[in-house]
C-alpha cells in the first residue's frame, strides 16, 4: 500500500503537455502557417522568431516564454484567421504616420501656423480635427488662401477650421475669375489677307446716262 501511495503522489498535479513544439518565424503580415492555414500574431511580432505550440484543437505561440497569441485550431485549409487585436497596432502606427504627415503640411502653409496650433491647443478646440480640415481646404482652395485667412485669424482672435473655410469660401466667391487674356501681337497685324471688293453690284443694274436725265423738249 505505501508503494502504491507513493506512485499515486508521484503523477503530476497537471495534465501533461500532449503539444508538438516547433520554431517558427512571423511573416511580414504577422501570419504564421500551420497546415497551409495563416494564423495572425500581434503585429509586433512580425518577423520574429516565435516559439509554436500546435495541440489538436488549438495553437498557442510564444515569444520566449510569454503567451502572445492563442488560436482555434481549423480544420479547413488555406483560411487565413485574424484575432481582431492583433492588428491594433499597426493600425495606430500607421494613423500616427498620417497624422504626422498631414502635419508637416499644416506647418509649410504659413509661417504662423505653428503658433496657430498653439492657439487650438489652448482652446482645447481637438487641433488634429482642425488641422486636418485645414490641410484638405488648401487642397481645395490654394495653400496663399489658406495662409491669408490664417493670417487674419490672429487680428480677429478666431482659431478654428470652421472660420478658415468661411473666410476662403467669401473670398472665392467675391473674386470674379479671371477669362483668359488675348494679346495681339504686331506682326499678326501686318499679316492680314483681306478679300477684293465686290464690285458686281455697281453692274447690276446700269446708271442711267446723263442723255436719259435730260427732259425731252418735245414731251408734253
Amino acid at each position: 500500500m505505501a508503494d502504491r501511495a507513493a506512485r499515486i503522489a508521484s503523477v503530476p498535479g497537471h495534465p501533461f503537455d500532449i503539444a508538438t513544439v516547433s520554431q517558427v518565424r512571423a511573416s511580414r503580415q504577422f501570419r504564421v502557417t500551420v497546415d497551409t492555414n495563416r494564423y495572425s500574431v500581434p503585429a509586433q511580432y512580425a518577423g520574429h522568431a516565435l516559439t509554436l505550440k500546435t495541440y489538436p484543437d488549438r495553437l498557442c505561440l510564444y515569444l520566449g516564454e510569454q503567451l502572445i497569441a492563442r488560436h482555434t485550431r481549423r480544420d479547413d485549409r488555406f483560411q487565413d484567421i485574424e484575432d481582431p487585436e492583433h492588428p491594433k497596432p499597426l493600425l495606430e502606427q500607421r494613423k500616427k504616420a498620417r497624422d504626422h504627415k498631414v502635419f508637416m503640411r499644416f506647418l509649410a502653409l504659413s509661417p504662423r501656423a505653428e503658433a496657430y496650433y498653439l492657439k487650438l491647443e489652448e482652446r482645447r478646440l481637438n487641433p488634429p480635427h482642425h488641422v486636418r480640415n485645414i490641410v484638405a481646404l488648401s487642397d481645395i482652395y490654394t495653400p496663399e488662401a489658406v495662409a491669408r485667412a490664417m493670417e487674419e485669424a490672429f487680428v480677429y482672435e478666431a482659431f478654428s477650421s470652421e472660420y478658415i473655410a468661411n473666410l476662403v469660401e467669401q473670398r472665392a466667391r467675391c473674386t470674379p475669375e479671371a477669362s483668359a487674356l488675348h494679346l495681339t501681337r504686331r506682326g499678326d497685324l501686318l499679316d492680314v489677307s483681306l478679300a477684293p471688293p465686290d464690285l458686281s453690284i455697281y453692274h447690276a443694274h446700269p446708271q442711267p446716262s446723263s442723255h436719259d436725265t435730260e427732259e425731252d423738249p418735245h414731251h408734253g
